[in-house]
């Protein structure tokens, strides 16, 4: 393709920042051109099984980096292909965080009650299910059971799942073969097609420069479609305004590397990386205490020995999320299934001295690991990640065929995201460990640091220049007509899973895009209803709009 191809609006990315963008700006008459790095998959390409070069390979990024890796979507539809699909509203205390910096992160204009109804906008385009206690697979039963026997409290947890077509067949993280969770191939992205985006799979941006007429222009390769370490052509496309939504390991990289050609980037791009707090813990459940303990049975006899049957996160305990308790006490704890492979390897024999992720006992832990309940931790981390020179080309130096790469993320945790993790795991043993139902430990951090699967805020929203890469309607600072709306835009962790959040902030950032791009000379306008036709959200956010739209 030649250098002469444009459009009105390039996104980069397609998911939810990028397909919600995408979806909104052609329905509203722009011209959208959507560049995704990875595949296109849809239910029949979505294999049960973990073989190289299976969807689960092909669909995922799992980026090494220096004390923490990044486990993210490389597919059209991005993340929601591959998330467990939780979507629970963050806390209003969340907003009201000050971190490291001291004062309130946020922006003055954004808080639990100005996101309200843009979270109500997602939730008419997604379809969310309150799951009820019958909905409940067995290791969200135990979870439940055990939080009750400890004295806490528990909840079934919002999700993006159509219930009349989930088999419980807990294979979701590679994707849903029957169409049961509710990813953006099924809502946004197929309507933004049908209003005329065009989406382009195996599409790597590189960079980004300026053109002669006050746009921009934007670099990619295009990617192999079985070995992504392999390149094709590359290709330029001008555009009036570009809408990065890369992920927040990959969006600070493509800016970064851009600086070159576009001038100097805000402080904060690359810095404030935050893992959302996350941190797993691996219970090995006694059934015969499951049974005594909890009064747990099946039709077999066995209390549990279920961790292949599921949908992922059903059950959390929130009892932490409470606004009165001081930063970086507060935290959410959420039964999780996570298929073989970092899994197996990352868990640690409960009770053991030094490394235990490897050797005899961790083989004799595997054989058990129908028995393995594990609980996923989000607590307040401090934003501890800074992106260090970009590499050549992509936002990693690949290793293997598909999935594997080494980063520049460099993430050394203080001591008061150490001290909330400590805090979280000792809950979490108090919980399990309890009248013996099982032991637990934490993965370890030896093999490849911290890791996430939600990573945030690498170039965040806020009012204050030095700690923020974009202001509060999402445009990058110095840089008019580039937006972000992926997690990376997102100030700090979030205490629970941040995909609705993500989601309600693009929704909030595409008036703001519009007028931009109406102010370059693009015929667009803002107002669509929600992918499926509903209008009641548009009107919920109708009163807002001329802030947003400054």
């Amino acid at each position: 393709m030649s250098s002469t191809e444009r459009t009105d609006v390039l996104v980069v990315g397609s998911g939810f920042g990028g397909a919600i963008t995408a979806y909104h700006l052609a329905a509203g008459g722009a011209k959208v051109v959507v560049l995704e790095r990875g595949p296109w998959l849809t239910a029949p390409d979505f294999d049960h099984d973990f073989k190289l070069g299976s969807s689960y390979t092909r669909a995922f990024d799992f980026v090494v980096g220096e004390g923490m890796s990044i486990l993210g979507g490389n597919c059209v539809g991005g993340g929601s292909v591959v998330y467990f699909a939780a979507m629970p509203r963050a806390p209003r205390f969340v907003f009201e965080r000050h971190g490291s910096i001291g004062r309130r992160m946020w922006p003055a204009a954004v808080s639990r009650d100005t996101l309200d109804p843009w979270y109500d906008r997602v939730a008419e385009s997604i379809s969310i299910t309150q799951q009820g206690w019958q909905d409940v697979t067995y290791a969200g039963g135990l979870w439940a059971a055990a939080c009750d026997h400890a004295g806490r409290t528990a909840n079934p947890v919002p999700a993006a799942v159509d219930l009349s077509k989930c088999t419980n067949c807990n294979w979701m993280m590679a994707g849903c073969h029957f169409d049961a969770k509710q990813s953006l191939l099924l809502n946004y992205l197929p309507a933004a097609v049908a209003h005329g985006a065009e989406i382009r799979p195996l599409h790597e941006v590189q960079q980004i420069s300026r053109t002669g007429d006050g746009g921009y222009r934007v670099h990619y390769d295009v990617m192999d479609a079985e070995d992504y370490r392999l390149r094709g052509e590359s290709g330029t496309i001008d555009a009036k305004i570009v809408v990065l939504a890369a992920g927040a390991g990959a969006t600070p990289v493509i800016l970064q590397r851009s600086e070159q050609t576009l001038g100097k980037m805000p402080h904060a791009v690359g810095r404030y990386f935050s893992g959302n707090g996350e941190r797993l813990n691996t219970a090995i459940l006694n059934e015969d205490k499951v049974r005594e303990v909890l009064g747990l049975t099946r039709e077999d006899g066995l209390g549990y020995a279920a961790n292949q049957i599921g949908k992922g996160p059903v059950v959390a305990s929130w009892d932490r999320l409470d606004g009165s308790l001081p930063e970086y006490t507060r935290y959410s704890l959420e039964q999780l299934y996570f298929p073989p492979g970092l899994g197996t390897i990352l868990a640690e024999v409960p009770g053991a001295t030094g490394p235990s992720w490897f050797g005899v006992d961790k083989k004799e832990i595997l054989k058990r690991w129908q028995s393995w309940l594990i609980i996923f931790q989000m607590i307040e981390d401090d934003n501890e990640g800074v992106f260090g020179p970009p590499p050549a080309k992509g936002n990693a130096d690949r290793l293997s065929q598909q999935m594997l790469g080494v980063g520049r993320l460099k993430y050394d945790p203080r001591p008061s995201t150490l001290r909330a993790w400590a805090m979280a795991d000792a809950e979490v043993k108090d919980i399990l460990e309890r009248d013996g139902i099982a032991e637990v430990a934490a993965w370890t951090n030896d093999v490849v640091g911290a890791y996430t699967v939600h990573p945030l805020s690498s170039c965040r929203i806020g009012d204050d220049p030095a700690t923020s890469a974009l202001d509060d309607r999402h445009e990058l600072r110095g840089h008019p007509g580039i937006f972000v709306t992926d997690g990376s835009a997102v100030p700090g962790a979030l205490t629970v899973n941040p995909a609705m959040t993500i989601s309600a902030l693009a929704e909030r950032a595409v008036p703001g895009i519009v007028r931009a791009a109406q102010e370059r000379g693009v015929e667009v306008t803002y107002g669509a209803p929600a992918p499926g036709g509903g209008t009641s959200g548009r009107r919920g956010v109708t009163p807002l709009l001329p802030t947003l739209t400054r």
